[in-house]
């Protein structure tokens, strides 16, 4: 299912293993807790006391080299996770967050993303296995736009390909009407109102593609994104009605190609909004909105 090489996969295997490994000395020498406990606003994990100061920053620093070799692995199984506020964080490269004040992670979400990636890489080495025998040419899902591929990846390495398209568009529309803080409209309308032509409203900002009023390319990119949003927006419509009647979803399953060339429409549609300018009404901007 990828142009990784399993011998590449397998690498990633084993860097993940040795950060559970170090990351379990480590935590040997940290009290742990969670958001609960802490209620949100303390670390949810701190040293011990009577561990030696000098062998605890030695372990931090051997998690720290561990966690960048495997932080690779999360971005190749789309293992992220989702933080409002935030948008999709890898907790294997942040694990260092849990010790500060509101921390973002626990030690146990850090497992459990480690655990995550473990199953997902073994589902790639079997098909890169396959794929070699096969002599068939592979692609990278896991090269699409992030926020895409995180949504869809746990469905796509378990070959729900109709779900994962799902997943990705509805992961795209909550990603923006996050960031543009309008979780007051309808999806459909959503990308009507922030891609419409003419000036933002007050509480309704608007994505456009930058550039000079006159400049034809940006005229062209702009003209053509909202209409893209709205095919994709129909798209993801009716696969969320097929998906949701079981008779349909087990007997139409997408094939992997045709969930591939739906994943790529939405990851170009979302390389195309990240370029685009956040424009509010001019009230706002004064208020530093």
């Amino acid at each position: 299912m990828a142009t990784y090489s399993a011998d590449y996969l397998k690498r990633l295997m084993a860097a993940v293993e040795r950060f559970e490994e170090i990351f379990g000395r480590w935590m040997e020498t940290q009290e742990e807790s969670d958001h609960v406990q802490t209620r949100g606003l303390y670390p949810t994990v701190w040293t011990k006391d009577g561990q030696d100061q000098a062998a605890v920053r030695t372990l931090e620093l051997d998690v720290a080299e561990a966690a960048g070799a495997a932080a690779r692995a999360v971005a190749v199984t789309g293992a992220s996770m989702r933080v409002a506020g935030l948008g999709v964080v890898d907790p294997i490269e942040n694990w260092s967050l849990m010790s500060a004040p509101k921390a973002i992670f626990t030690p146990q979400e850090v497992r459990a993303t480690a655990a995550r990636v473990r199953g997902r890489l073994s589902t790639m080495i079997s098909e890169a296995e396959e794929a070699a025998q096969s002599g068939t040419p592979g692609f990278a899902p896991s090269e699409l736009h992030e926020v895409i591929w995180t949504a869809a990846a746990a469905h796509w390495t378990t070959h729900q390909y109709r779900v994962a398209v799902r997943e990705a568009s509805e992961a795209l529309t909550v990603h923006w009407k996050e960031r543009l803080g309008r979780n007051d409209v309808t999806d459909t309308s959503f990308w009507q109102q922030t891609l419409s032509a003419g000036e933002p409203e007050p509480g309704k900002p608007k994505l456009a593609w930058p550039g000079p009023v006159e400049d034809q390319t940006a005229k062209s990119v702009r003209g053509g994104l909202a209409p893209l949003a709205g095919a994709l927006n129909n798209l993801a419509t009716g696969l969320n009605l097929t998906v949701r009647n079981v008779a349909t979803h087990t007997r139409d399953e997408l094939t992997e190609q045709e969930g591939m060339e739906r994943l790529a429409a939405y990851s170009y549609f979302a390389r195309l909004l990240d370029q685009c300018e956040i424009r509010r009404a001019r009230a706002e901007e004064s208020e530093g909105t």
